[in-house]
């Protein structure tokens, strides 16, 4: 082989290592600026097809402003005196000398049983959200009178607390997420410096990937939104550190058969580029199929992670062997690998000591027992699945722990219509106005009517069965309805909260008596939005999934020339996703009694689950064909099994913390996934690729491999000298 000169040896590494710590540094920085280019609005995510997207668009020309409606609620503990309500009503009045919001507050309007008074703060649309609900909110507290509560609720409360959940991103969850990981690595490696170079490996993936991203939102390439900032963050730095624990094991192999570090860095690389690109070219390609969903959200999430994957997967080949190479033995410190070769030859790939041969060994004795007790406990597992309540929950639901916007929805509804300042917004020709407002008034889940008009001093005109009225004393003419192209804007106040099971059955019975009564018709509105955001994840996830798990069989066929066993593996996987599932479906109901989940909750859950869970069988079984080469299918499994056992089993500990780290969101969503994968990845790493599939690989033998050679035994070893694989890092 070609000796490569001393200087490329020591600029290639240089040039390596500058360029990531340019990256690092240009991107860093972009950590904070997430927010210029996201968006958590709903109606931003939905198909341009779905009614209430196309009814959203043209509400602003039916009105001059484009604020954020929020309610502000004032409870008494007691009937409220005159004197109250004028105090209370002076208070509200004063909002409008706040920052970010709207002179365009209503007058406060008491309860009919006394006790509260509700009024409409709109926040202007460029405002701080979270900062102008809260002073709101303290303003407010600061002047009603004693023995009242107030509360900011409505879209724009609800936004708010979404808002501050999510705030904790950039810190807390990083934070959270980089720590376990550091914890996990000291651990496995027992070496101070390892840990550091493997971390920021991530983290260099992480900065390049984000600054990658923020550009494509910036232009409007990509959509991007908190929650899938969140999965970008956790799944590049979980994948990008499975990906240098592998090539971490090889260097550590490497190091002890060539005594040159860099001829030891370049068969560590040779060695691992072809499982890592296997590995993150699966989950790219399950990633992309995200593109083939009709909400937003979803398949705005595809590519974003999927340039995280390639990230990921560059930092690992590029800035991890630079490092590597630059530190040499001394990164393994204070536990550096020695020159053994003859050490080495005596292994013969297969450490007696090794906890993994232990493993490797029960599973020969007993292969049929142990892969079929495996299936059937698995299968049991799940039998929870039917417990899942994955159809949508409330807005009010989405975050978890206290909620003054969800405690102002509780006292509204008391005291209120719950779907006061939530109307359901209908978009009608106004030859259609007559039979449009007939059907909003003769049905029981709506409250009141209206229509929007520039004429009226409210901005809207209320419709009674005698038709449109006007505000003021008899006699006032009635104002005309605005209209726009030919078309008039009616609102419906719900009875129900507007994020209610009985606000979504109104809105769907509307719609059924629009389609026959008034052709044409939209239903928009906050409780639209969310009927169509189920439904479009509804059809994404029964889209999604089968097109997933189609694509994930094909590379496997191709990865490893065969049929039969890419059909095993993809069922095992499918087995464990089901137990996952069924297992986390218990656990929210019986243990956190959690009000439901998202619909995408079962999606993400399989994209990540599938197919990061098939990187480890990928890991297994391209090393399990290599040995089946030289040693034949049931020695090969054994060897497979004791070789890959060490990194796998990190890998996946140091992808399940990842996930976990997602719950320290206060995002019912987030909370529900990072249960869901960590458990998922947990049993995959400990159960499905540790003993179910080498067992059943062990038991079938050589057949597995059908239909190509190795699988008719034309591939037997004959006289072949065994070539000593990679031992397990200890």
């Amino acid at each position: 082989m070609t000796r490569t000169p001393k200087w490329l040896r020591v600029f290639l590494p240089a040039v390596l290592i500058i360029a990531w710590f340019a990256a690092a540094g240009v991107g860093g920085p972009y950590f904070g600026k997430v927010s210029e280019v996201s968006s958590n609005d709903q109606t931003t995510f939905l198909p341009e097809s779905a009614d209430a997207t196309q009814v959203q668009k043209l509400l602003g020309e039916f009105t001059d402003s484009d604020a954020i409606p929020a309610i502000a609620v004032v409870v008494g503990d007691h009937k409220l005196t005159a004197a109250q309500v004028e105090q209370i009503s002076d208070a509200v009045a004063d909002l409008t000398s706040l920052p970010g919001v709207s002179d365009e507050v209503s007058p406060a309007l008491p309860s009919e049983d006394g006790m509260a008074i509700q009024a409409f703060v709109p926040i202007q649309s460029d405002a701080e959200l979270s900062d102008t609900v809260a002073a709101a909110s303290t303003e407010l507290q600061a002047n009603v009178p004693d023995g009242t509560s107030v509360y900011i609720t409505g879209p724009a409360g609800l936004s708010a607390d979404l808002s501050s959940a999510f705030a904790g991103i950039d810190g807390l969850l990083l934070g959270v997420a980089l720590g376990a990981v550091l914890i996990i690595l000291i651990l496995v490696y027992r070496s101070f410096l390892l840990p550091i170079a493997v971390l920021s490996t991530s983290l260099f993936a992480l900065c390049a990937a984000l600054l990658t991203v923020w550009w494509l939102a910036k232009w409007e390439i990509l959509m991007l939104s908190g929650q899938t900032q969140g999965i970008l963050f956790i799944l590049v730095i979980g994948a990008a550190t499975d990906y240098s624990l592998l090539l971490v094991a090889r260097y550590r192999e490497e190091l002890r058969v060539n005594e040159d570090k860099w001829t030891a860095t370049l068969k560590a690389v040779k060695g691992s580029v072809e499982p890592i690109v296997a590995s993150g070219g699966t989950v790219i390609a399950g990633l992309l199929t995200l593109l083939l969903s009709d909400l937003k959200s979803n398949s705005g999430l595809g590519p974003v992670a999927a340039i995280g994957i390639v990230f990921a997967m560059l930092s690992a080949l590029t800035l991890l062997p630079a490092l590597l190479f630059s530190f040499g033995r001394a990164v393994f410190w204070p536990r550096r690998p020695h020159f053994e070769p003859e050490v080495v030859a005596a292994e013969n790939g297969m450490p007696t000591r090794s906890v993994w041969t232990k493993v490797a060994r029960f599973v020969q004795k007993r292969p049929r027992t142990i892969w079929i007790a495996t299936t059937v406990v698995l299968l049991i597992g799940c039998l929870g699945i039917t417990q899942l309540k994955a159809d949508g929950v409330p807005a009010s639901d989405l975050v978890i722990g206290t909620s003054e916007a969800r405690d102002g929805q509780v006292a509204l509804g008391k005291h209120f219509p719950g779907g006061s300042g939530s109307p359901v917004q209908v978009l009608t020709d106004e030859s259609e106005l007559d039979t449009v407002a007939d059907v909003l008034l003769s049905n029981n889940g709506i409250a009141g009517v209206s229509v929007t008009s520039a004429d009226s001093p409210t901005g809207s005109a209320p419709i009674t069965t005698d038709g449109i009225t006007a505000y003021g004393p008899p006699g006032t003419p009635a104002p005309a309805p605005t209209v726009v192209d030919g078309q008039v804007l009616v609102q419906g106040t719900l009875n129900a909260a507007a994020d209610s099971d009985e606000a979504a059955d109104t809105v769907r019975e509307l719609r059924a008596e629009f389609a026959d009564a008034a052709p044409g018709t939209l239903v928009g509105g906050v409780t639209a939005t969310a009927i169509d955001t189920n439904d479009a994840s509804i059809h994404d996830r029964t889209l999604i999934i089968p097109i997933i798990l189609v694509v994930i069989l094909l590379i496997l066929m191709l990865l490893l020339r065969s049929i039969l066993a890419p059909v095993l593996l993809v069922i095992t996987t499918v087995i464990s996703f089901g137990t996952a599932m069924g297992v986390s479906a218990l656990v929210f109901n019986g243990v956190f009694d959690f009000p439901g989940a998202d619909p995408a909750v079962p999606l993400f859950g399989f994209v990540f689950l599938v197919a990061l869970g098939i990187d480890y069988n990928i890991f297994l079984m391209t090393r399990v064909r290599e040995e089946s080469i030289k040693h034949g299918t049931r020695e090969g499994v054994l060897r497979g099994l004791t070789i890959t056992g060490g990194v796998i089993t990190s890998a996946g500990i140091v992808l399940a913390a990842t996930f976990a780290a997602l719950a320290v969101l206060p995002i019912l969503f987030l909370l529900q996934l990072a249960f869901i994968v960590a458990f998922g990845v947990l049993l995959d790493t400990f159960v499905v690729r540790t003993l179910l599939v080498p067992a059943l690989t062990y038991d079938i033998g050589q057949k597995v491999w059908w239909p190509s050679k190795l699988g008719s035994g034309s591939e037997r070893p004959r006289g072949v000298e065994v070539e000593a694989p990679a031992p397990v890092a200890r």
